[in-house]
């Protein structure tokens, strides 16, 4: 695997003495105060009374206050990611962690990649306990949540203190550029660098990190229903698996690409395990991607696919090797074709969160796929 590498010459941009990640390309964003905000939150039958702070600070000064905030952490804790999802129904991907694990195994894995993770705009990295009840999450705008239990309230504010960051009435403005809008003066991009097609992306770092922290999607895999929690019945999906070979040769491997309908993430994995029974040459080693399309972006090979389908089916499976003499080995990048051209969302207007809309610990919405929900175990992807 190639080193994860920040793009060379990628300016950074500023708001007046704010210094903004370099996802950021350009920006109508009004300067933030730089401080924090405090709400309490009130606790349930589970879960403690609790105090949730959003910290916003200008990048040049967030890594020490990042590990600062880490170390609030108890010595077990759930890893949480959110990233921008390519699925077509779905705005955010959630991925939890299976079982808790060592508070110094989540650090390893964050310091190998924090330099990306502080950077990208896509992607917010956390970690959650429950004795003590503790959250700390770097949302994609690099602000930090932290949510604890009313004692350790002091705690908290003595850490941002140290900072030079007091309380403030709010951090971003309440109305930032309209997302969708024809303000194009918002924009976002990529932030690794890419020497060539098989140079890694934010998608195999996210892979990597699934490994590493065992995560899951957090989504009900019988289920299949958009952010608004409507039913969509089957819907075209798309997925891309990482494949050995079945004999001795550790160098030689594929990417194992599908089209297929299916009505559940469930049923979807259930059609990609047969489908990969008639190819036992191959073993499976992971899911490299798997998101549902939307029918009017499916490829021109399935032009003729019926709008309305009653019954899972696989449409179209295609296997690129690599190694022995067959091309790259996977060092990065994944496979030449990516499918859908949706990808992960960059050049669209994220809204700057703030402790009043977006908090570890607010209450799940009725949707099943709730952003906040950031507790408890996932579901779905190995």
């Amino acid at each position: 695997m190639r080193e994860f590498r920040i793009a060379p010459n990628l300016p950074r941009g500023k708001l007046g003495e704010y210094q903004l990640p370099l996802g950021v390309a350009q920006t109508s964003l009004t300067e933030p105060s730089q401080g924090y905000t405090v709400r309490y939150q009130e606790g349930t039958e589970e879960e403690p009374d609790t105090y949730v702070f959003h910290a916003v600070i200008s990048h040049d000064r967030l890594r020490p206050l990042v590990d600062g905030a880490f170390n609030l952490l108890p010595k077990e804790v759930t890893p949480v990611v959110e990233i921008g999802s390519r699925d077509a129904y779905r705005t955010v991907d959630i991925y939890l962690g299976e079982e808790p694990m060592p508070l110094v195994e989540f650090l390893r894995t964050w310091y190998e990649f924090e330099e990306v993770l502080l950077e990208d705009v896509t992607i917010g990295v956390g970690a959650n306990a429950e004795d003590p009840w503790v959250d700390v999450f770097v949302d994609s705008w690099k602000g930090i949540l932290i949510s604890v239990p009313m004692e350790l309230r002091d705690t908290v504010e003595a850490l941002f203190a140290e900072h030079g960051l007091s309380e403030v009435m709010s951090t971003w403005d309440e109305d930032p550029p309209a997302s969708g809008g024809d303000d194009e003066s918002l924009v976002t991009r990529d932030v690794l660098e890419a020497v060539d097609d098989h140079s890694p992306d934010l998608d195999e770092l996210l892979l990597v990190m699934r490994e590493h922290w065992q995560l899951e999607l957090n989504v009900d895999r019988e289920t299949n229903v958009d952010d608004a929690g409507r039913h969509l019945g089957m819907t075209l999906w798309h997925a891309i698996v990482l494949a050995t070979s079945n004999t001795d040769d550790n160098e030689r491997g594929a990417y194992i690409t599908v089209w297929m309908t299916a009505g559940s993430l469930a049923q979807a994995e259930e059609l990609l395990e047969d489908a990969l029974l008639d190819h036992p040459e191959w073993v499976f080693e992971s899911v490299y991607t798997m998101d549902r399309v939307a029918f009017d972006d499916r490829p021109p090979s399935l032009s003729s696919l019926p709008t309305t389908r009653r019954r899972a089916a696989m449409h179209e499976l295609e296997i690129e090797e690599w190694g022995d003499g067959t091309g790259d080995s996977p060092s990065g990048g994944g496979p030449g074709s990516r499918g859908p051209s949706k990808g992960r969302p960059m050049n669209r207007e994220p809204e700057p969160p703030s402790a009043d809309d977006v908090s570890p610990t607010d209450e799940p919405s009725s949707d099943d796929d709730s952003p906040f929900d950031r507790r408890g175990g996932g579901g779905g992807l190995n």
